[in-house]
């Protein structure tokens, strides 16, 4: 585990933790509201099972982690991570975001994106899709929360009666800074229109059984930026990289493949 200080025009330094596995191509892994647990078993599947270096950044205020008060949207951790490959040196980027990170990895892709070969959402939020709302995550019960998240719930949902009092101060914190970045609306101003201005080659993957965001709010999703490509993933919910890893593997790296020079 890193920790990088970074200045980003407007934000100041901000301190930035991250982990880093495997050699080849570089891959920038974002979490989603769950925090960096949630992406951790894919990202040692992919590091593992791929010619890849995958870095995992924390987002300021999870898992643990202090968030500057100059830090408060998901444009600025768009630009945090913008940032952050520049200052690794990085160049070819494949930018992998699930649900909230999804969202950032889509603000990243209206900025500066000479870095970066592509983008895979996987069951991203940030837009609102008539018809197809997000549902009200703050409103949930932790079971209801698994039974939107998972296609199996009983298998991979967590009981926090069973979690130790550290956990749960995590947990708490994660959910704290999903309401700072993010709200409850779940969305960007004006981000579906906006995402028509995208260039960089982009995948859009989703669960059939998400009922965080469904299929449709995915198929929007993927509609609305020119020349993205939409796969949905069987019997999966709202976390793949936890339910399918391998599906997500495999339709990760048939993308990585194709935008190889």
């Amino acid at each position: 585990m890193t920790v990088t200080s970074i200045a980003v025009g407007g934000y100041g330094p901000i301190e930035v933790t991250s982990t880093e596995k495997g050699e080849g191509h570089h891959v920038l892994l974002l979490h989603g509201g769950g925090g960096p647990l949630t992406v951790q078993g894919f990202a040692d599947l992919l590091a593992a099972q791929r010619p890849a270096r995958v870095i995992t950044p924390t987002h300021p205020g999870f898992g643990g982690t202090a968030r500057p008060d100059s830090l408060a949207s998901v444009p600025g951790l768009a630009a945090l991570y913008v940032a952050l490959l520049a200052e690794l040196g990085l160049q070819d980027v494949t930018v992998i975001g699930n649900s909230i990170g999804g969202w950032i990895a889509a603000e990243m892709a209206l900025l500066d994106t000479s870095r970066i070969s592509g983008f895979v959402l996987v069951d991203a939020v940030g837009i609102e899709v008539p018809g197809h709302p997000i549902a009200d995550f703050f409103s949930l019960t932790p079971r209801q929360l698994a039974e939107h998240s998972y296609h199996d719930p009983d298998r991979f949902g967590l009981d926090p009666s069973k979690l130790s009092p550290e956990a749960l101060a995590v947990m708490a914190g994660n959910r704290a800074a999903i309401a700072v970045y993010a709200g409850k609306a779940m969305a960007g101003a004006g981000l579906v229109e906006r995402l028509a201005a995208v260039t960089t080659p982009a995948l859009v993957v989703w669960g059939d059984s998400d009922r965080i965001a469904d299929a449709d709010y995915g198929r929007a999703f993927a509609e609305a930026i020119p020349g993205a490509r939409f796969q949905l993933l069987k019997d999966t919910g709202h976390l793949p990289q936890i339910e399918t890893p391998g599906q997500l593997l495999d339709a990760v790296w048939t993308f990585v493949e194709s935008q190889a020079t």
